[in-house]
């Protein structure tokens, strides 16, 4: 199992924390550093800051978001990162969310499976420098009936294929990725109920496409906090559960409220939307049972996130992607350590 780095959201005056610790992260043999984007800064330039400032370390979108760009443009600005990385970059894809979609994009979030599977084709296609064609639901190039014509990306991608990823949370969206990407972005994965939440349709999507998990990326992105007290370490995260389980989407429409209910937390996941929804963030977190906090996070000394970094793998992860907890440079970069530190101890170096 390899390690990675999610850096998140870049901005809120932490750009300079940020660098540090990708160029930390790059010091100590991490696989990947991640980078994300909703509404604030994007991914591509955030990405070629930290390649331009590291070696070693791939870069990765996690996400890049669907609603934002047409495929051709996702291609060559995939294939500008990995020639400007020299053969560093790892595309992750993502439709967003149906707030973000529509109230920032106008895009209507509708058919999300469909859209993706017709925008890797066309991403596929474009990245791999073939004259770009494509009659579908949701995209047609070139447009009929105009002076259009196919076109091939003029950009040489350092490899041949670069790795593509979709973001993926409902067991329908699971499938599909494991039919038609090289790996799966994953949040609040518990390793204790992976096989039912994530594996099983990731393992059916393969089966589709005629492939086993073998070579499949399995990547959550985890939330970590070193320290003795694991109580107290848990609850440093209840205000961002609440906000992903109560308040990330609509009512109709939250992806992790719906995995927390699938993970057997029905009634803790009702209360934490109903008293977020109803603007009790306070009483939303006090909500959140300890055990989904433990069950998604690493907490602890490095003795017992060694032991939970032995769980993950058992599971099935392939890069497990850290998110230090901490708002000062040196609890992050301590954690980055910590890390190595505690793959090491379980043996999964």
């Amino acid at each position: 199992m390899r390690l990675g780095i999610n850096l998140g959201y870049w901005g809120g005056g932490m750009d300079a924390d940020n660098l540090a610790v990708a160029r930390e992260a790059d010091r100590l043999g991490y696989a990947v550093c991640w980078a994300a984007e909703a509404y604030g800064s994007d991914v591509p330039t955030v990405l070629s800051w930290v390649a331009a400032h590291t070696e070693r370390i791939d870069v990765g979108s996690a996400i890049l978001q669907i609603p934002a760009r047409a495929p051709a443009m996702t291609a060559m600005t995939a294939a500008t990162l990995d020639s400007l990385s020299g053969g560093r970059f790892r595309l992750g894809l993502g439709v967003s969310g149906p707030q973000v979609s529509e109230g920032w994009y106008g895009v209507r979030f509708d058919k999300p499976l469909g859209r993706t599977r017709e925008y890797v084709e066309i991403v596929r296609k474009a990245m791999a420098r073939e004259r770009l064609s494509h009659e579908g639901d949701h995209w047609t190039l070139p447009l009929p009936d105009g002076p259009g014509k196919p076109l091939k990306l003029t950009v040489h991608p350092v490899r041949e294929h670069i790795p593509l990823y979709i973001a993926a949370i409902g067991p329908r969206n699971l499938e599909q990725t494991g039919e038609i990407a090289d790996g799966a972005l994953l949040v609040f994965f518990a390793p204790e109920h992976a096989e039912q939440t994530t594996l099983a349709p990731l393992r059916a999507g393969r089966a589709t496409a005629g492939r086993s998990l073998e070579g499949f990326d399995i990547v959550p992105s985890v939330p970590m906090a070193v320290g003795d007290d694991v109580t107290a370490l848990a609850d440093r995260f209840r205000p961002y559960t609440a906000l992903y389980v109560g308040g990330m989407g609509s009512r109709k429409q939250n992806f992790y409220n719906r995995l927390a209910r699938r993970m057997g937390y029905e009634k803790a996941a009702e209360e934490i939307q109903e008293r977020y929804l109803a603007g009790d963030k306070a009483g939303a977190a006090a909500a959140v049972p300890h055990d989904l906090i433990d069950a998604t996070t690493l907490l602890g000394p490095v003795e017992r996130i060694a032991d939970r970094m032995q769980a993950y793998a058992e599971a099935g992860v392939t890069t497990l992607s850290l998110v230090p907890e901490g708002g000062a440079l040196e609890e992050r970069l301590a954690a980055l350590r910590t890390g190595v530190a505690a793959l090491e101890r379980a043996g999964l170096a």
